[in-house]
């Protein structure tokens, strides 16, 4: 157990040399990749707060705040808006989903779950790149520097500072820890091309030369013959920032790790005469989790590989978004099932495919009439040209609809290792165009390409009614902090097939050139998917010139991005839930696991949980069809924490591998209820086990 201890004597017994190493030497200095002023902000936790911006509990179950000019929101209001949004985005907030009592800010807090305390934001200057990321530390009034702790949570998604605020965030408020956040390089930076207005840190816009959370790389002419040519662009910082963030995932958690160091020390350290602060509080004598969820989870999981010099104690995330190196030779079965070995694809892979195939599978009678909201986000006509341009390219095969439709789910779900558990959640996430907006942003990120690069012939911008693109209103650009995710479409901004029959438009909405059909914009997603392959996705030909060159590019960018599975001995939680519709189990999290088998054999202290009826996106669960089905991940992550927690506070030995089985609702009307929520077992039954034996990684059904 880690003595978690004050002291002047203990932080400098503290200073080891792999302490030095890391920059923990004995006098606080503000580390030197902090770019600028660092913004403080005090919160009384009745007026306004840490974790819900004044809401409450029962305020980020209601309506969203307005700001009393929708033009020129103050940084307060932008904040709320930021915190609300980020909230609700991956948290079921409706009655009976079990916010209120199972989680929230209220569960455990009492009250309304305000959280007083400090909030120090800044930027972090990253070494090649002009484009700085963000990080935030919040520090609340209950931090005991006897028996410190902190947490990370790096957002999830290509969300900003807030991304993480309803999870770990939450999680680590609660307990009195420090919390460290930070966009990790993606974030809601948005470039409005026309304008040259960008977002300060605090989220207000200016066109000013000022430290901005992303402009892009274009001088004056290069921008103004851009505009010339394609007008009301926007740039957003995860696609077009030309660093390929991801690949410095880690190292941004490690750093935010270091920026929280330096703020709990100029609150806690012992100031001497000289005007120095001798550091009291280190990593050997604080507790450190890294966690957060789906990215935010991958990127504490990549800084604690990367963690050679102890920063992290353990490991706790949910959902995460890891690429496994590919190498060695392991499998994976769920029961009697197929022998899975074509795993660990990457991301850009699975979703390439998922844009390309899923709105014709959507058609498919397994699941057309089955999966829940599939005809509101998906009209029949859409798929049916889909899958009619899929056929005549010879992508799918059939004489019907409901042929060709089932070829393309049978492509998802053998030829990709798409588990049948998440066919049913496909079709929403495809309607929301979720696997499109990944699939631009990333091939973007891994190529390093720039706004003006336009991959693919797709762009960022507003559109109107009829999908022609239009400039973006006042009130939804000055609303982009708060309300965007960072993966267009988002908060107003959409996904722009330049190359559509007739004029650019709506991706959605797009007529294919090679097709006059109206599906989906294939043609760019074909594109993409070339590059992704590194062939010709129709043809199966070799690309050439520039094509060639991005997918080259693209090909590097992954292989960045590649997780080792080394997690140095950590005590590490996974959970996971089977019908994972956007990051599918069989590429991420079951292959890490099976990897860190292997990798660190006896000395790993991963443990993995796959929880039956849970999914991706909790704030689904509010909707019917996806209520009766489906259950909070979230609950099981709050677990993850606690079982990490008593693991490094109290020696509790972490449990098996396991598969938790859920029981769903049946109902939107049932309130959840803890008999729907099975607990993690200290010692699962043999048939719920999940083990890893003769380089197979096996799982019950």
């Amino acid at each position: 157990m880690k003595r978690i201890m004050m002291g002047i004597v203990i932080g400098a017994a503290a200073c080891t040399p792999t302490a030095w190493a890391a920059g923990f030497g004995p006098f606080n200095t503000l580390p030197g990749f902090i770019q600028g002023e660092i913004d403080h902000s005090r919160y009384d936790g009745v007026t306004d707060d840490l974790l819900t911006a004044g809401l409450g509990a029962s305020g980020l179950a209601g309506p969203a705040p307005a700001f009393d000019d929708a033009l020129a929101p103050m940084p307060a209001e932008l904040r709320r808006l930021a915190i609300y949004n980020n909230y609700r985005a991956l948290v079921d907030t409706v009655p009976g989903g079990g916010y209120g009592e199972f989680f929230g800010p209220a569960v455990g807090a009492g009250g309304e779950g305000l959280i007083a305390g400090d909030e120090y934001r800044a930027f972090m200057r990253v070494p090649g790149s002009r484009v700085p990321v963000t990080v935030m530390v919040q520090v609340p009034n209950s931090f005991d520097p006897h028996t410190a702790c902190m947490v990370t949570a790096p957002s999830s998604g290509s969300r900003g500072l807030y991304g993480a605020i309803g999870t770990a965030g939450e999680w680590g408020l609660k307990k009195g820890c420090a919390v460290v956040y930070t966009d990790k390089g993606t974030g809601t930076g948005s470039h409005n091309l026309e304008t040259d207005a960008a977002q300060r840190l605090d989220g207000t816009l200016t066109d000013q030369q000022e430290p901005v959370q992303f402009r892009a790389d274009l001088s004056e002419p290069a921008r103004a013959d851009f505009n010339a040519q394609w007008p009301d662009r926007l740039a957003f910082k995860h696609a077009h920032s030309k660093a390929n963030p991801e690949a410095q995932w880690g190292r941004h958690v490690l750093n935010s790790i270091r920026f929280g160091f330096y703020v709990l020390n100029q609150r806690f350290g012992h100031e001497l005469r000289n005007g120095k602060t001798l550091k009291t509080l280190w990593p050997a004598n604080t507790l450190v989790i890294a966690s957060s969820v789906s990215n935010g989870g991958g990127a504490s999981v990549r800084a604690a590989e990367l963690d050679r010099w102890g920063l992290i104690d353990g490991v706790a995330v949910s959902e995460p978004n890891v690429n496994p190196r590919v190498g060695p030779a392991f499998s994976i079965r769920q029961g009697d099932g197929p022998v899975i070995t074509g795993h660990s694809r990457s991301l850009l892979d699975y979703s390439t495919a998922l844009a390309i195939y899923q709105g014709c599978a959507n058609q498919a009678p397994a699941i057309r009439d089955l999966a829940p909201l599939n005809a509101v986000f998906n009209p029949p006509a859409v798929g049916e040209a889909i899958c009619h341009s899929l056929a005549n390219k010879g992508l799918v095969s059939g004489a019907t609809l409901d042929d060709r439709a089932t070829d393309a789910l049978r492509i998802l779900n053998q030829d990709f290792a798409i588990q049948p558990e998440q066919n049913l959640l496909a079709p929403v996430h495809f309607g929301l165009s979720v696997a499109q907006g990944i699939a631009m942003t990333y091939s973007n990120a891994y190529a390093r390409a720039g706004v003006e690069d336009r991959l693919c012939q797709l762009s960022l911008a507003a559109t109107d009614a009829a999908g022609a693109v239009t400039p973006i209103s006042g009130a939804a650009e000055a609303a982009l902090f708060s309300a965007s995710n960072g993966i267009p479409p988002t908060a107003g901004v959409n996904l722009v097939y330049d190359g559509a029959e007739g004029q650019p438009t709506n991706l959605a909405a797009s007529v294919s050139p090679s097709s006059s059909q109206a599906d989906f914009g294939l043609d760019a997603l074909l594109c993409l998917r070339s590059l992704a392959e590194g062939r010709d996705a129709v043809t199966g030909a070799r690309l050439r010139g520039e094509s060639a060159a991005q997918a080259r590019a693209i090909a590097r960018g992954i292989d960045q991005i590649r997780a080792s599975g080394n997690l140095r001995g950590k005590p590490t939680v996974f959970v996971t839930g089977r019908a994972d519709a956007i990051l599918p189990i069989n590429h991420t999290s079951r292959p890490y696991v099976a990897l860190n088998a292997l990798v660190e054999g006896a000395d790993s202290n991963l443990r993995y949980y796959e929880i039956l009826n849970a999914h991706h996106l909790d704030v689904l669960n509010g909707f019917p069809g996806l209520a009766d089905r489906y259950l909070p991940l979230h609950h099981y992550f709050f677990q993850a924490l606690d079982l990490v927690w008593a693991r490094l506070t109290e020696q509790q030995p972490l449990p098996p591998s396991q598969v938790v089985r859920t029981l769903p609702r049946g109902s939107i009307a049932v309130p959840l209820s803890a008999d729907n929520l099975t607990p993690i077992q200290a010692q699962p039954a043999a048939a719920d086990r999940i083990e890893f034996v003769d380089r197979q990684l096996r799982i019950p059904d």
